[in-house]
């Protein structure tokens, strides 16, 4: 059983091993006179496509990501520091940025590789955005802007390359 403060999972080695736990969770829910969140409460094969959320994250088929919900906050988040008419320093928007990411990266460390580097490629699209509306060009940072304004020349600024968060405990050697 894996649980955070009144959710739970249980994690079982068949479906009739699951249809009997349910049914003990229901009668100790009961004793206890606590109620269950219809939708909430299910018995799911996470081997298979569909899968099931639990705290932010998406389980399905043996791997793990940030669930669409999560992403989306993390955007918002994102996208509220990187207005296009905003006025600080390319600088001291990245150091904005670089909180947000640490702290969401360091939550979703170890799920798969292809989320940090959407998201990561969008925060730079948001950056080169900004930078062509300094240059007095409109649209979004596409195209030609990603040889004006490589990758580096972020990391160079001090952004934090996400992927290497998220991934840092999976690679890193046991100790």
């Amino acid at each position: 059983m894996i649980r955070y403060a009144d959710d739970f999972v249980i994690l079982c080695e068949s479906r009739e091993e699951a249809e009997a736990t349910l049914e003990e969770v229901r009668q100790w829910t009961g004793k206890a006179g606590l109620t269950r969140h219809p939708e909430k409460t299910r018995i799911v094969d996470a081997r298979e496509g569909g899968g099931f959320e639990f705290l932010g994250w998406h389980f399905e088929r043996g791997l793990r990501w940030p669930r669409e919900k999560s992403q989306k906050k993390f955007k918002e988040s994102i996208r509220a520091k990187t207005a296009r008419n905003n006025g600080k320093s390319m600088e001291a928007i990245i150091v904005e940025i670089n909180r947000t990411v640490r702290g969401w990266g360091n939550y979703f460390q170890g799920g798969v590789a292809y989320v940090p580097k959407k998201l990561q490629g969008w925060m730079r699209m948001r950056l080169r955005s900004i930078l062509r509306r300094r240059n007095k060009r409109k649209g979004r940072g596409r195209g030609r802007d990603h040889y004006r304004y490589q990758n580096a020349w972020f990391a160079e600024r001090g952004l934090i390359n996400l992927k290497d968060i998220t991934h840092r405990l999976a690679e890193s050697p046991a100790t």
